[in-house]
């Protein structure tokens, strides 16, 4: 997650304002909660507290159900998706660095083949000639 996102995050609306920056009813949040579209944090009494990430997917959500005609099941999924795309690149650039890190490091162990499905098995040349 990006700084500028955690410090986006870091503020909390209550719901009313929430709703007011969404232009939605605080009922339509609460039964967005209920349903698992948007999880807002809890305040230690248990009020919701909506990040602007929330409140900016709540904007989507309302876009998808009135703009596109999408149903509240589907937007669930897309949501669901999104979140496992996002997840998968964060993951793919953690993979990336970790290659770069390992060709800095150790440059004659490591070889990439980008689009490759092929399989290759280095064995130091001590293990080929014992195999022979």
């Amino acid at each position: 997650m990006s700084a500028e996102r955690r410090n986006e995050d870091a503020r909390t609306f209550l719901i009313s304002v929430a709703a007011e920056l969404a232009g939605m009813h605080a009922q339509t949040l609460r039964t967005y909660d209920r349903l698992g579209l948007v999880s807002p944090q809890r305040s230690s009494g248990g009020g919701r507290r909506y990040s602007q990430h929330d409140v900016d997917l709540l904007r989507e959500v309302q876009r998808l159900s009135q703009d596109e005609g999408v149903n509240l099941a589907g937007i669930k999924r897309i949501i669901e998706l999104t979140n496992q795309v996002e997840a998968l690149r964060s993951r793919l650039g953690e993979m990336a660095d970790e290659v770069e890190r390992l060709r800095t490091n150790q440059r004659r162990d490591v070889a990439v083949v980008p689009k490759s499905t092929a399989l290759v098995v280095w064995q130091p040349r001590a293990a080929r000639r014992r195999q022979e």
